[in-house]
């Protein structure tokens, strides 16, 4: 595990008198956040700079450059107020003086051992994770801190930017707006022109978000259903004390090869009953590939542990689900610089033996890529109301869910230091999801980040290796 040594703490605010106070209620496409894991996202980049010159000259810019980001994103200083106890409704309020916590580090760790894609311990880089501040009870509602930053340093070496924050607050569109918000402001010298732009602004309007399905209601009765008297904005997290993780990068020529694969497949497959043509994107295939993979390395895992895996029924499920923006996707017009959350989940089920099978992948990706029409065709909102009901299924060892997506060009975030060395989703290894993102190096091409036991990434590696030849 990476050594630390925490050199300050800065509370964050935005400009004085910048911002009034401000109630935003929660729409029902933030209330099933409530439920989720905070998340959590490191930045790493090439910084040959010395602590001296550091601390004389790019962190005051960083806290400037965030203090006047925090001026359009200023739900991130704020809280997320919980009643205690129903039926009142939670809400994000900011106030004046509301602020985030900044950690500012430093570390002698082996820098290029964080950035590279080599399997390593997984809690190798959870020092450089900050800690969200503990909540405090005001007027009959607990408040929970919405985001915590921390700066680490790597003298003469690099720089990680590690952000903790509640899914409730936003989403990911919302988040790397704000980071390359952020980031813009900084690589300008703080410029207030740059921080003050329009095409910085996020849009806070909840108005623009119509409940034509009368969907709050059901989320807020399931979400006190599940939480109980402990009002807790997340779940607790699993030991991954045993887990690895690795970075696979696949390239553009590899995607190409896995669709040519599954096209393959579907010329030489009997699926009369699914005559529509498959929608094959990258993400699909990707999703597919990952999957099966996973599916295949931990029942070898459970084989070789317990020999459970070759007790289970051929007709049990295993689940998939993973995330789709509907900005764009609805009946009505919602701002692509929305801020908050958009997403609608897409749960998908497999029976055991359609996914070990010979064809696993192509059965995969047709389920998968019908998901994805049916949201570009108008049905984003058609199963969104079981949503919280069925969160135990995330409690299931057979659901593997997606974080992230390559859409949201995370090596485009430059603080002019030049674009990110590495970034990685901390949470994942936590929550069992894996993580997408674009190729750094290559137009087209896709990371996939996985924390894995040992076992079972060890399997992954020989799928992945057999796969891409």
């Amino acid at each position: 595990m990476v050594k630390v040594k925490i050199l300050h703490r800065h509370d964050i605010s935005p400009p004085v008198n910048s911002v009034s106070e401000t109630v935003l209620p929660l729409t029902f496409f933030d209330i099933p956040w409530l439920l989720c894991c905070p998340i959590q996202r490191l930045f790493f980049y090439d910084f040959p700079e010395s602590p001296p010159s550091f601390a004389q000259t790019t962190l005051p810019l960083l806290v400037h450059s965030l203090s006047l980001c925090l001026r359009r994103f200023f739900p991130f200083a704020g809280s997320l107020v919980l009643p205690l106890a129903p039926p009142q409704k939670p809400y994000i309020l900011y106030s004046e003086g509301d602020s985030l916590s900044l950690t500012v580090a430093e570390s002698t760790a082996d820098f290029a051992q964080l950035v590279c894609d080599e399997v390593c311990d997984a809690t190798l880089i959870h020092p450089l994770v900050p800690q969200l501040p503990p909540p405090c009870e005001s007027d009959g509602a607990r408040l929970w801190p919405l985001m915590a930053i921390q700066v680490t340093l790597f003298p003469n070496k690099g720089i990680c930017i590690g952000v903790n924050f509640l899914h409730v607050a936003a989403d990911g569109r919302s988040f790397n707006h704000f980071m390359k918000s952020w980031a813009s402001i900084h690589r300008s010298g703080g410029d207030p022109t740059c921080a003050n732009s329009d095409d910085l602004s996020p849009f806070h309007d909840r108005g623009v978000i119509k409940d034509l399905n009368g969907l709050e209601p059901i989320f807020l009765k399931d979400w006190w259903s599940c939480v109980g008297p402990s009002l807790s904005p997340s779940p607790t997290l699993l030991t991954v004390a045993d887990k690895v993780r690795a970075t696979f990068v696949f390239k553009k020529a590899h995607i190409d090869g896995l669709k040519a694969q599954v096209l393959s497949q579907l010329k030489n497959d009997d699926i009369d009953s699914e005559s529509d043509p498959i929608h094959l994107s990258t993400f699909v295939v990707m999703c597919a590939f990952v999957w099966i993979c996973i599916i295949k390395s931990k029942e070898e895992e459970q084989q070789r542990c317990d020999h459970s895996s070759s007790e289970r029924g051929k007709d049990e499920l295993y689940y998939f689900a993973f995330l789709a923006d509907c900005r764009d996707q609805l009946e009505y017009s919602i701002p692509l610089t929305y801020f908050g959350n958009c997403l609608v989940p897409c749960f998908i089920s497999k029976k055991r033996s359609t996914v070990l099978g010979k064809s696993g992948i192509l059965h995969a990706a047709r389920a998968i890529g019908i998901r994805v029409k049916e949201i570009r065709t108008g049905g984003a909102l058609r199963v969104m109301d079981g949503w919280i009901r069925n969160f135990n299924i995330a409690k299931s060892r057979d659901l593997l869910t997606v974080a992230g997506s390559p859409r949201l060009k995370v090596y485009e975030t430059d603080f002019g230091w030049g674009r990110p060395r590495k970034s990685h989703v901390v949470h994942i290894d936590a929550s069992g999801a894996f993580s997408l993102a674009e190729s750094r190096d290559e137009d087209g091409g896709v990371e996939v980040g996985l924390a894995l036991t040992s076992v079972c990434m060890n399997k992954f590696i020989y799928l992945f290796e057999k796969g891409l030849n």
